[in-house]
């Protein structure tokens, strides 16, 4: 299976192509980060990271979007920020064709460092372990969409042995 992971950020949004063989082994095909640029126009940086995630989705084809779930912040005006960079890239698979999944951050974190108030440079560190990176991908938000990922692979590879179990 292979898996986009976003994460939506108001700054960079960060993404990653994940694979994982039938053998469970993960693989990372791309990752990288688009930065927005808080000078530009809301309605501009929002076409930046449409065109760059449909390009992402048309050189590697995944099988299934994973991103983080609506949290509460503290600053209504950057959840609302964030809230449209989220609808531009669900729309953006929902166009492709791809269902979106969403995960808790706890959840997230929990799937990839076993804990789940891990730290940035943790997830960062379990990432490129997992993923045998040369070293921790940066920025901090290219490590999330990654961890992201790798979230949706280990779960739906749990849900896939309890179905075959279970028949």
């Amino acid at each position: 299976m292979r898996v986009l992971g976003i994460d939506c950020g108001g700054e960079y949004t960060g993404y990653g192509v994940v694979e994982q063989d039938a053998q469970g082994l993960l693989r990372h095909l791309c990752s990288g980060a688009i930065h927005l640029s808080p000078r530009e126009a809301l309605e501009l940086r929002l076409k930046t990271i449409c065109e760059g995630l449909t390009e992402i989705i048309g050189r590697y084809s995944p099988e299934q979007v994973a991103i983080e779930d609506v949290f509460y912040a503290v600053n209504v005006k950057s959840a609302l920020k964030l809230g449209h960079v989220r609808g531009v890239a669900m729309l953006v698979a929902a166009q492709a064709g791809l269902q979106v999944i969403a995960y808790s951050p706890l959840s997230i974190k929990s799937a990839v460092v076993g804990y789940g108030r891990a730290e940035k440079a943790q997830v960062q560190l379990m990432v490129a372990r997992l993923l045998d990176l040369p070293a921790p991908p940066e920025p901090p938000d290219v490590a999330d969409a990654l961890a992201i990922a790798i979230c949706h692979l280990h779960t739906a590879g749990t849900l896939q042995r309890q179905h075959a179990g279970a028949g």
